[in-house]
Formats: C-alpha cells, structure tokens, sequence
C-alpha cells in the first residue's frame, strides 16, 4: 500500500508541476546578449537565462522518470503479490 500511495503522490505532484513548470520557463528574448541567430549565441544575462530554462525542463524529464520507476516497482509488487 505504500508503494501504490507512493505512485499516486508522485502522479499528482507530477500533474501539478506541468501546470507549474509550464508557465515557469521564461521568455529571454527581451534580455540583453540574446542572439537570433542559428545556432544561437547568446551572452551575459540571456545566457544565463537560457541556461535556467534548460535546467527546469530538466528537472521536470527527471520528475517524470521517477514516476515511471515506482509504476514498475508498484507493477512488480502486485505482481508478486499474486
């Protein structure tokens, strides 16, 4: 039971963070040291700022990765269960 209230935590943590993490990423093409360019190169503050927006999509890949390990470790367990 702690494994699947595990999963359920983790899948309602996740449903909320999309609603988060979605609004979270910024737009850094009003900074200074943005490039348009292709393949861009941006500088200073928009550099920075695209590096923050690479980092939290990140962050958000790994949140779901978590949720599928502990839907196989809630999977395996039933299983074994049976």
């Amino acid at each position: 039971m702690a494994l699947v209230g595990a999963f359920v935590g983790i899948a309602i943590l996740l449903g909320i963070s999309v609603n988060i993490l979605g609004n979270t990423v910024s737009d850094c093409s009003t900074l200074p040291g943005y490039s348009s360019a292709s393949p861009p190169t941006h500088t200073g503050w928009a550099l920075a700022c695209e590096d923050q927006n690479t980092q939290t999509q990140s962050a958000f890949a790994l949140l779901a990765i978590v949720l599928i390990v502990v839907a196989a470790v809630v999977i395996l367990t039933v299983v074994k269960l049976l």
